[in-house]
């Protein structure tokens, strides 16, 4: 009969080996898949943070998290969108804890700020910002990333059919305030 009492030691050393097993990402293919995600998870950090250097914190500390979740084998896409969730979770904690001392999550940019971004003082960069971040997560997502109501769900914590309608407002208000700036969409 087989002794069923195993130390501490030998414990964490189970779990270690089995967390190893699950996960089947190994260096190539994690630099692979780094290659492929991170500018794009940059570009949404930083376009929904206005600040370049939160979202380069945010961009190592979305990977650190990854890496450390220790997921089993899954396709590219549900590993994007598991990564765009954990940015965007990382996000919200950043506007909770910095709410009040950080103006740019309102939308108001200093004028320094302006200065060093060309990109963001264009009337959609603007009309942009004045959105509600829920609402740029959503459009970014939606026409940047390129994703389904269903992975944006995913990404963002709602039901597809919510995600279908909280975009088509984001977008209606996106194009009242490009039509108030003189913009209109082309036929």
């Amino acid at each position: 009969m087989r002794d069923l009492t195993l130390s501490s030691s030998e414990q964490l050393l189970t779990v270690s080996q089995t967390v190893e097993e699950a996960f089947h990402m190994d260096e190539e293919s994690f630099r692979v898949f780094y290659d492929r995600t991170a500018r794009p998870l940059w570009s949404y950090l930083a376009r929904l943070l206005g600040d370049t250097t939160a979202a380069d914190d945010l961009l190592q500390e979305t990977y650190y998290r990854f890496l450390r979740a220790r997921l089993p084998e899954m396709d590219e896409a549900y590993r994007k969108n598991y990564l765009f969730r954990i940015a965007t979770n990382l996000m919200r904690d950043h506007w909770r804890r910095s709410r009040g001392e950080q103006t740019l999550v309102l939308g108001v940019e200093t004028h320094e700020r302006a200065a060093e971004n060309f990109q963001q003082r264009s009337d959609l960069g603007r009309a942009f910002r004045c959105l509600k971040p829920r609402e740029r997560e959503l459009l970014w997502l939606a026409y940047v990333e390129g994703c389904s109501h269903k992975e944006i769900a995913g990404v963002v914590g709602l039901k597809a059919a919510s995600v279908r309608l909280l975009l088509f407002r984001a977008r209606q208000k996106l194009a009242a305030l490009l039509r108030e700036r003189g913009l209109h969409a082309g036929a």
